[in-house]
């Protein structure tokens, strides 16, 4: 079953050892962030850092794993569509509208999203780490280190598929910042897939 996160909005569930997370663009250039948690000790977290680190490389695309913050893995990609993904940018927030856009009235972005999607599990605001940023495309210098972030390469319909490798809580965005989505808001449509794993 296919469920929708409306355009600027964020959700949270339970994904169990074994099963599958399909993230959907469905209709092209849109971001979502993914943050997860061990459903055993929410202290541990995916790590933007330890995975990156790791894989040696920044940007993970098939067959690559997703690590907490105790080096375990968490969650490896199984299908990937796009092979663009970002895992360096933390998630917009208030703060970010209102320093990186101007904005007097900032909407509350991925991270409130987040938070508000998260709570109901017993895991706080500044618990939130890096999110894995499905889909967002960040260009970076070679020589000077400079970014920008460009439109996402992801074509309506395109997905990525993750597989838990523990019992995880999630949360997944449909992205908030104008910047990262080319300049539109859309919806994220995800579903889960597959029976848990025993042990």
């Amino acid at each position: 079953m296919v469920e929708i996160i409306a355009p600027r909005t964020g959700t949270a569930f339970r994904l169990a050892k074994g099963q599958r997370l399909t993230v959907i663009d469905p209709e092209g250039e849109q971001v979502s962030d993914m943050v997860a948690f061990a459903q055993s000790d929410p202290r541990e977290a995916i790590s933007s850092g330890r995975s990156l680190d790791y894989a040696s490389k920044l940007f993970l695309t098939t067959g690559d794993p997703i690590y907490s913050n105790c080096s375990n893995v968490m969650l490896r990609i199984v299908e990937d569509d796009v092979g663009r993904h970002d895992f360096l940018l933390t998630p917009c927030s208030k703060d970010t509208f209102r320093i990186i856009y101007g904005d007097e009235d900032p909407h509350r972005g991925c991270f409130g999203n987040l938070a508000e999607a998260l709570a109901p599990f017993g895991i706080q605001a500044d618990q939130i780490p890096v999110a894995f940023n499905i889909f967002m495309n960040v260009q970076i210098d070679g020589e000077t280190g400079a970014f920008t972030v460009e439109a996402p390469k992801s074509r309506a319909g395109d997905k990525i598929v993750v597989e838990a490798q523990m019992d995880l809580i999630v949360g997944l965005t449909a992205c908030s910042a104008l910047q990262s989505n080319n300049y539109a808001f859309k919806p994220i449509h995800y579903s889960i897939d597959g029976e848990a794993s025993s042990g």
